[in-house]
């Protein structure tokens, strides 16, 4: 039984002697207790049925406390009444612990069936591949993948996808560095490709062209042979965006991320996609030619609000805007538009996960890769833009399909982070920009990680070789990282400290990683392995309860964070989970129990934990490490 089933026994419970007693038929509340003094479980029908009935919360809960069964091996131990007028419900320790115990045995435990095997796209990362990631790029990595992992865990069957923007301006600046700007093609040595690009190439070139019109006018035509793609410029910006590509990927593989298809943008354009979504949109009314005013001539989709202006799709030149390319995309994600594509096999991923690569020659693989709900992870600033195509997407068909732009706010640099970058910030925080070179780069600060916590591994376990300290300071650096990324609400502005993200303790990814290890180690000096067949009598404690309610409540908190596309939730269960179980290795002997048995029963419970929270820091992206 996990914290789920007993509520809703409770429940059933309670919904039936309301009804015996003639009350109306309404949803109530069931869940943990406030405060311990409650007790296990609160129900909160009194409240809700003081009005229909004319009477007080505390009457009503009390005529359905004295009829609520205590059987004599039941769960429910005592059934009270508070005077505010809650149902209080106190459960047996040793059945529920027992329960939570062997339930958590389950390869499948903390699933939820909440997608029925409904398919859904998670788009994220989506970097333009003129340059390494940073760590701004890296809340959008660890959004998107969290998202996907929890959606798994919530019966959706998901397809990661990963857009590359491979004809844009960002990739122009690069190529006119190359080929006018006097860079080298090759970066110097030790320096990684897509550092060399975006650290020095990048940032060079978007200082130069206002002082430099010739230079600008270079950019313009790079621009023109990308988006035709037939040229020798064009050749040369599909090696350099490949090369970059391959190492962003090499980034965000170390992070634990990865995808099922890369969906080139240059491809999206010729692939006819734009001009069926046009004449689609245009049967269906959804947008319009504007026959007066400054848009003469132009196609728009009219404003929602008095206070914005109608968005232009196609100037009266013809030229269709930048948004008009996110539509026809955004369509075939929901498989609302024939798929012009093939598919080829573009890399074998670290888990063994075959990546695939969009392609226009028809000797690629048919492959479906759309969804019938499409999640877009975008930061907060294009939150207008993903309004319109929502709007228009929802305009092609009248099935029920879904499109959600899942936004979150920027990463900041604090202020004692950015002076350690040399960057005069006035004592403030500044928010990072590819453009200014003003970022820490993902990998930068990994391997910074890295050192620190390979110090303090080799520190806490000298019996250990050099491969295993290598792979416990890496989980514990990628931890650190992916948990500092998701574990405030995503309409949050993270402001991160490099120092700060170092912290082994407090609210962290280590310090939760540390108690899966704590485990490990109690488990390890135990002279027998767990004996779950064996009665688990004696357990009942405070400490031993609180845990086992911990434990409980996983499958409860994917569901919640699936429909709320929350990560935010699944962090939050993760940390008190390990707050819970480091409160019961203080209080609580295990090998030193009084009695075999209970030695069996409380290591018992230690494995649950274990295994749970496992479980959860997976849903996390996040490494267990047995030894820390």
């Amino acid at each position: 039984m996990t914290l789920r089933q007993l509520f809703d026994e409770i429940r059933s419970n309670v919904k039936k002697i309301s009804l015996e007693l003639g009350h109306p038929d309404i949803y109530f509340d069931v869940s943990e207790a406030s405060k311990p003094e409650f007790g296990d479980v609160s129900c909160n029908i009194g409240f809700l049925l003081a009005k229909p009935l004319r009477k007080s919360p505390f009457e009503i809960a009390t005529s359905i406390a004295g009829r609520y069964p205590k059987e004599k091996d039941g769960m429910i131990l005592e059934v009270s009444v508070h005077p505010s007028g809650y149902l209080n419900f106190v459960a047996d320790g040793n059945r529920l612990i027992t329960s939570v115990v062997c339930a958590s045995q389950d390869s499948a435990y903390g699933s939820f069936d909440l997608g029925g095997g409904q398919r859904a796209v998670v788009e994220h990362t989506s970097v333009n591949p003129n340059k390494a990631l940073h760590v701004g790029h890296v809340r959008n990595i660890i959004v998107g993948d969290t998202i996907a992992r929890i959606l798994r865990k919530a019966n959706f069957d998901v397809r990661v996808l990963n857009y590359v923007d491979d004809s844009g301006l960002q990739v122009a600046d690069i190529l006119v560095g190359f080929l006018f700007g006097g860079f080298a093609r090759e970066p110097p040595e030790g320096q990684k490709f897509d550092h060399y690009c975006g650290d020095v190439v990048y940032v060079s070139m978007t200082g130069r062209y206002e002082r430099d019109l010739p230079l600008a006018e270079k950019r313009t035509l790079v621009l023109k042979e990308l988006e035709e793609g037939t040229s020798e410029i064009a050749k040369l910006g599909e090696d350099v965006t490949r090369r970059v590509l391959e190492e962003q990927l090499r980034t965000c593989w170390r992070l634990g991320a990865e995808y099922d298809c890369l969906n080139f943008e240059s491809q999206i354009v010729r692939s006819g996609l734009w001009g069926t979504a046009f004449e689609k949109m245009k049967s269906r009314g959804i947008i319009y030619l504007e026959n007066e005013g400054k848009n003469k001539g132009c196609w728009v989709i009219r404003s929602e609000s008095d206070n914005d202006e109608d968005k232009v799709l196609v100037r009266s030149n013809g030229i269709a805007t930048y948004v008009a390319k996110d539509i026809p995309y955004a369509a075939w994600k929901l498989g609302l538009l024939e798929d012009p594509f093939s598919y080829a096999k573009y890399a074998v991923q670290k888990s063994g996960r075959l990546l695939w690569a969009t392609v226009l020659e028809s000797t690629g693989e048919k492959i479906r890769l759309t969804g019938d709900k499409v999640i877009t992870v975008i930061d907060s600033r294009q939150s207008r833009l993903q309004k319109i195509i929502t709007r228009i997407v929802s305009g092609f068909t009248t099935e029920h399909k879904s499109y959600v732009h899942l936004g979150y706010e920027s990463v900041t640099l604090s202020a004692d982070t950015a002076m350690m970058l040399n960057l005069d910030t006035g004592g403030k925080a500044v928010q990072m920009s590819g453009r200014k070179g003003v970022y820490v780069n993902a990998d930068y600060v990994l391997d910074i990680l890295g050192v620190r916590t390979y110090e303090e591994a080799k520190k806490r376990n000298p019996d250990l070789g050099e491969e295993s300290l290598v792979r416990i300071a890496e989980q514990v650096a990628v931890g650190a990282l992916r948990y500092a990324m998701i574990r405030q609400d995503l309409d949050k502005i993270i402001v991160f400290d490099l120092s700060e993200s170092l912290s082994l303790e407090g609210d962290t990814g280590p310090y939760i990683q540390y108690a899966h290890a704590r485990a490990v180690r109690i488990l390890e000096k135990a002279s027998t392995n767990p004996r779950f067949d064996d009665p688990l009598d004696g357990l009942g404690d405070a400490y031993e309860k609180s845990l086992a309610k911990t434990i409980g409540k996983l499958d409860m908190q994917v569901e919640d964070s699936a429909r709320n596309l929350s990560p935010k939730i699944i962090a939050r269960y993760c940390y008190d989970l390990a707050v819970s179980f480091n409160a019961f290795y203080e209080h609580v002997k295990v090998l030193t129990a009084e009695t075999p048995e209970l030695v069996n029963a409380r290591l018992c419970l230690v494995w649950s934990f274990k295994g749970t929270l496992a479980k959860g820091l997976s849903l996390l992206g996040i490494d267990a490490p047995d030894r820390m």
